[in-house]
């Protein structure tokens, strides 16, 4: 269990989501444990496996909650070499000496590519590490034969993100004998269950359908921000470095990274209640559904000038494609105009956003930074709307990757802040995140 935290969870029972753990169990062929969000599920997780001090292998091209719970777990992130393509580790890449300082390996599967699990396995395997793996973005998603998720120690997802339930995740594992465990780890870190907090998800839907038929979405976002209750005003969230010294000074500690660690979904760690569980069900029972039409879609982006298809032909139901545009706060703009809302950016690269007191860079960053840059992350479900509306702006592809080893200012923010999503984690109001 996690050490040195505990929480009012240890003393309830609480209420046990068994018919969703068994659905996504018979998808995966693993133990599945019910969390309240996917960031909650990885913190177990790495608590769980690792040592106060380790080092985790990592996507830079991530969302910084993410990082912000590898630091709360009291490990230090290590930025790995990147595909520029796709943005998945570059196996081949990451130096020898880093793979014999590492204690585990996180995946990210960024917008569903899968990252190279087989790989990934046999290296952990040969050193006798974990391998977590991040499938928020990719509940649909296979490699190797198997279903992104069922490679690793533990993986996580999220519901928020194809299921659609703007609520819960799912943490999995490869030994069911974990699972009282972890069980009880996930109980001692619970916050207490809150009615008003139930209420408000519980209207939220019809809250944002009104907000959406009114055509008010982006006065309710300015009104926000006017109001102090957004958190952030462009794709990362701030850094706050000297207050992160201090918190990570304290870690393994979730309470102390909180600040950072609840950005755009405050209710992380909150005990579920039957509104949610009954929703988040209702929700996974249409994902056949939704992975089908995301499929589809995907498949009709990967035929635009702006994609590069994988080289094995294989066709994701992925959350979002990234199509690769030479300017892309253009292309954002092209795409606003037509009522498509780009979220899900991850600009600059985390070890460019963090720097050296915080992660070990990584060893080849040029990749990460064109890829970062570029992307164009496109939801599947508005495929032909969206490739219409590009193609009517003029918008060219990126060139090739430039791998430059120089050091590299963050990439410019766009103009304005994006239109609010009805995805959004947060509210439903703010901006799409991962």
């Amino acid at each position: 269990m996690a050490i040195g935290e505990a929480g009012p969870g240890s003393a309830r029972s609480g209420m046990r989501p068994k018919r969703l753990e068994d659905a996504v169990r018979d998808r995966l062929g693993r133990e599945c444990v019910y969390v309240p969000s996917c960031r909650f599920g990885l913190f177990v997780a790495l608590r769980h496996w690792c040592p106060p001090g380790g080092r985790v292998l990592m996507s830079p091209v991530n969302d910084d909650v993410i990082f912000f719970v590898v630091l709360a777990a009291g490990l230090r992130p290590v930025q790995a070499p990147l595909d520029p393509f796709d943005a998945s580790i570059d196996v081949d890449a990451v130096p020898d000496e880093t793979w014999g300082s590492l204690s585990a390996v996180l995946t990210t599967n960024l917008y569903g590519n899968p990252d190279p699990a087989p790989g990934l396995r046999a290296r952990c395997d040969a050193l006798g590490i974990p391998l977590f793996e991040d499938g928020a973005h990719a509940i649909g998603s296979e490699v190797g034969g198997r279903p992104v998720g069922a490679w690793g120690d533990a993986s996580v997802f999220s519901l928020s993100k194809h299921v659609g339930a703007q609520t819960g995740g799912i943490l999995a594992l490869a030994d069911p004998d974990r699972s009282a465990a972890v069980r009880e780890a996930c109980a001692d870190l619970l916050a207490p269950r809150r009615t008003v907090s139930e209420l408000t998800y519980a209207v939220r839907p019809y809250a944002e359908a009104a907000v959406r038929r009114l055509g008010l979405r982006r006065a309710a976002w300015a009104a926000m921000g006017l109001l102090g209750l957004t958190e952030r005003e462009g794709i990362r969230m701030p850094l706050r470095p000297d207050a992160l010294a201090g918190a990570v000074r304290s870690a393994p500690d979730l309470g102390a990274h909180d600040p950072w660690v609840r950005v755009d979904m405050h209710d992380y760690r909150l005990e579920p209640g039957p509104v949610r569980l009954r929703r988040v069900h209702r929700a996974l029972g249409r994902l056949d559904d939704v992975l089908r039409a995301s499929r589809e879609g995907t498949e009709l982006l990967l035929s635009t000038p702006w994609a590069r298809p994988p080289a094995d032909g294989t066709v994701q139901p992925l959350f979002r494609v990234p199509l690769l545009v030479a300017d892309r706060d253009a292309a954002i703009a092209a795409l606003a105009r037509r009522g498509i809302v780009v979220g899900y950016l991850y600009d600059p690269p985390l070890d460019d956003y963090a720097g050296a007191a915080f992660t070990d860079p990584s060893p080849a960053p040029g990749n990460a930074r064109w890829f970062a840059r570029h992307a164009l992350p496109v939801d599947p479900l508005r495929a032909r709307e969206a490739a219409e509306a590009l193609e009517r702006s003029g918008a060219q592809p990126a060139g090739s990757p430039e791998v430059s080893e120089a050091p590299e200012a963050p990439a410019a923010q766009p103009p304005e802040p994006p239109e609010p999503s009805e995805g959004a984690e947060a509210r439903g109001l703010g901006p799409p995140r991962g």
